[in-house]
């Protein structure tokens, strides 16, 4: 196994697809709100929440973006619309469309500075995500903020891209110690993504983890990294301090 980081997780959120229609992140004004696509709105419910039990101020924390795919309603929008009438496509959509459109507006949102990233990695994105969240926090001494989301394939996008509801994660990971601890390594390994079922969200692979930092579980998982190799977590919550989440 690869050395091993250890980061802190300060606070969590994820959104929960029962609890309402679509995600109403009160950090947008209402009328970019009710124009926000989902995959914006989804990460930036729970990148707020995620911060507010975390205590941490939005304004000052590095982060990290992940999603599979991007904005799949969009991409099937765009691409319909230059196949039959190109001269009609919307500014807005266009823009929305870019992979780092969630982060743009939380930085622009809440006023934030901080250097970020966006990324994709196909099916393995969770796993790269966290990692490249946990190694910035250990590199540099810092908190950040790590928010990993996906929505629903649309359109003949359906038949090679499988993603079915909303789903989002967002950790506020730290250096300063917290209430659960993560020790992250690389093995190598062959890996599944729990993304290949048909009938699961893209971001599927966050869900043993939601499901360990929840149940305030001492577990080990093994998240797929790439095709030979594993990111390995071990999640040891302190029973002493509380672990917020939404």
């Amino acid at each position: 196994m690869s050395a091993e980081l250890e980061v802190a997780v300060a606070g969590f959120a994820a959104w929960n697809p029962r609890a309402a229609e679509r995600p109403q992140p009160t950090i947008l004004p209402p009328n970019e709100r009710r124009r926000a696509p989902d995959t914006v709105a989804i990460a930036l419910q729970v990148a707020q929440a995620a911060c507010a039990n975390a205590n941490r101020e939005p304004a000052q924390l590095p982060m990290v973006f992940a999603s599979t795919y991007g904005d799949l309603a969009i991409t099937d929008y765009m691409c319909s619309t230059l196949a039959s009438a190109p001269t009609t496509l919307s500014p807005t959509r266009f823009h929305n469309s870019v992979h780092n459109a969630a982060a743009g507006y939380w930085s622009i949102a809440t006023g934030c500075r901080q250097p970020y990233c966006a990324l994709g990695a196909g099916a393995y994105t969770f796993a790269n995500g966290l990692f490249t969240a946990a190694l910035q926090a250990c590199a540099d001494g810092t908190d950040v903020l790590y928010v990993a989301y996906d929505s629903e394939a649309r359109g003949v996008q359906t038949r090679i891209a499988h993603s079915h509801g909303m789903l989002g994660l967002a950790l506020v990971l730290t250096r300063a110690g917290g209430p659960c601890t993560l020790r992250l390594g690389i093995l190598e390994q062959q890996a599944t993504p729990q993304t290949a079922g048909d009938d699961a969200n893209a971001m599927a692979d966050c869900l043993p983890l939601l499901v360990a930092l929840e149940r305030r579980a001492d577990d080990r998982l093994r998240l797929p990294l790439g095709p030979d190799s594993v990111l390995q977590v071990q999640v040891r919550p302190d029973s002493g301090r509380g672990l917020r989440k939404d």
